[in-house]
């Protein structure tokens, strides 16, 4: 293996042992000495792979938002299913992920939207890109659906999309506060109404 692709894959792997440590505890409350002793990396060498601890925030969420596309694409992905199977299981995982009480798996953008949005502008931005490209997924889906009819509402699709985003969003901050899922099932209710199903 070639020095570069040893130094991606020791990087990505600090990137992957240090994500469920971030979900627990925020950004700002993980130190450095914590990321590399999560990833049994040397103490001293997180300056080897990472410029700043902002670089490797700008990282994490990155490669926490790609990943997380590739999920959703796959979720979405079946054209012998109508438009709302595909939206129904898809706000499935995102409640299925938020209640299954495993760490590894919670969303790092609930997670530290609100923290790294006034800490970070790359971050926010890494942020704003990556949330703008989970609604253009759902908003195509809806218009999909308004297309075959599985969707009755006539509200513009990327509306729609957005509106329903910041439900969940929300649904899954309140869920975290009761530490019980019937956010979720309201926000189910609620998305059923605005698309009209």
């Amino acid at each position: 293996m070639k020095i570069a692709d040893k130094h991606r894959a020791a990087r990505q792997h600090i990137l992957e042992a240090a994500r469920p440590l971030i979900g627990l505890r925020g950004f700002s409350a993980v130190g450095l000495a914590q990321i590399l002793d999560v990833a049994g990396i040397p103490k001293g060498s997180f300056y080897h792979y990472f410029e700043s601890k902002e670089a490797f925030g700008e990282a994490l969420l990155q490669s926490y938002i790609d990943d997380y596309l590739i999920k959703m694409d796959d979720i979405i992905r079946n054209d012998d299913e109508s438009a709302i199977e595909r939206i129904t299981r898809y706000f499935t995982f995102w409640r299925d992920t938020h209640i299954d009480g495993q760490i590894g798996n919670k969303c790092l953008i609930v997670k530290l939207a609100a923290e790294v949005s006034d800490l970070s502008e790359p971050m926010r931005a890494i942020l704003n890109v990556g949330t703008r490209a989970v609604i253009d997924r759902l908003s195509a889906l809806i218009a999909r659906g308004q297309a075959e009819g599985s969707i009755r509402s006539k509200q513009p699709a990327q509306m729609l999309a957005a509106s329903l985003y910041q439900l969940w969003l929300g649904s899954t901050l309140l869920a975290k506060i009761t530490r019980n899922s019937p956010p979720f099932d309201h926000a189910w209710m609620t998305s059923r109404q605005l698309l009209d199903i």
